[in-house]
């Protein structure tokens, strides 16, 4: 299906909280858009607490998600579930493809937010979905009282602690470095349970089992051994959704650099949220960087007599 007999205003790319308020500021702006996304939500919807979000003392991934939803169905607007696969310059305007069909916007917003990195040793992939898991949030519950272990010591990594401590057995926390990387709050709570051990300079070697997940190989200073666990969740940090355009500046982590007005290198292109540069993942600052990025295009519009 080729959808070029429309021209867009804007379109945004992806609906994470960057990408939602993006959408609401474009609809209060009275712009004709797109948003064009394969979920509604992103990773906030896989959050089980959050309670840094301004107006919510504490809230839930998938409470928050659907007030986000909620809010965002006040406006009348196109909306496409679909996977977009490239964004690329199209005389004077982009031309946005996805697997069905390809939209013509005057402006695009890129919201598409970051997903897991993988530990990248032998096993990982042979048991992805077979003990291997990269959500605590969602796979917790299927690893009642057996023993498992959290690669990663940053907040994403104690965060599964946690949430693994009111349902797993013996829970390992493993760190490649010497310290651990998260708020302190969130190590005080971990290390005053007993069914927590933490291994700091720890390097998980292999993923190790039969049909399922059976054990994890580790390296700890010159020692070697095996940690019997049935459960390995990785929660080592995360890479921009950054692929679907090839012709922005981007720096050495892959995140498209933008300014503070959330524009990339090339004029017209906007980016917003976990997908860009601006240092801290956090959803508030995706939010806000998705009204920014919204407020840019307009702004671009009008200075270029482009109607709106």
């Amino acid at each position: 299906m080729v959808n070029y007999g429309r021209i867009y205003d804007l379109i945004i790319v992806s609906a994470g909280p960057a990408g939602i308020t993006a959408a609401i500021y474009a609809a209060r702006k009275r712009m004709e858009f797109l948003l064009i996304t394969v979920n509604i939500g992103g990773q906030v919807t896989y959050s089980s607490e959050i309670e840094n979000y301004t107006g919510f003392q504490y809230i839930t991934g998938e409470e928050l998600t659907a007030k986000f939803y909620e809010h965002l169905k006040q406006y009348n607007f196109d909306l496409r579930i679909e996977d977009v696969k490239q964004v690329e310059p199209y005389g004077g305007i982009f031309n946005v493809k996805t697997e069905y069909a390809n939209y013509l916007g005057k402006t695009v917003i890129v919201a598409t937010g970051r997903r897991p990195r993988e530990l990248n040793v032998p096993g990982e992939r042979e048991f992805k979905n077979r003990g291997v898991t990269y959500c605590a949030t969602c796979d917790a519950p299927l690893f009642k009282d057996v023993d498992v272990s959290v690669v990663g010591g940053g907040n994403s990594g104690l965060e599964a602690v946690l949430q693994l401590m009111k349902i797993a057995g013996k829970i390992y926390l493993i760190e490649i470095m010497s310290q651990l990387k998260a708020d302190p709050i969130l190590i005080e709570k971990a290390m005053a349970s007993n069914k927590v051990e933490i291994l700091t300079n720890t390097k998980v070697l292999e993923i190790i089992g039969d049909k399922t997940v059976r054990g994890i190989k580790v390296q700890k200073g010159g020692e070697t051994f095996s940690l019997p666990v049935r459960g390995v969740f990785v929660e080592i940090g995360s890479m921009p959704n950054s692929e679907i355009v090839d012709f922005v500046e981007k720096n050495q982590w892959g995140e498209i650099i933008v300014n503070c007005a959330c524009e990339t290198s090339f004029p017209g292109l906007f980016a917003a949220g976990d997908v860009t540069n601006v240092p801290e993942k956090q959803i508030i600052i995706a939010a806000g960087e998705g009204c920014k990025a919204t407020l840019s295009a307009f702004r671009y519009l009008s200075r270029k007599n482009l109607s709106i």
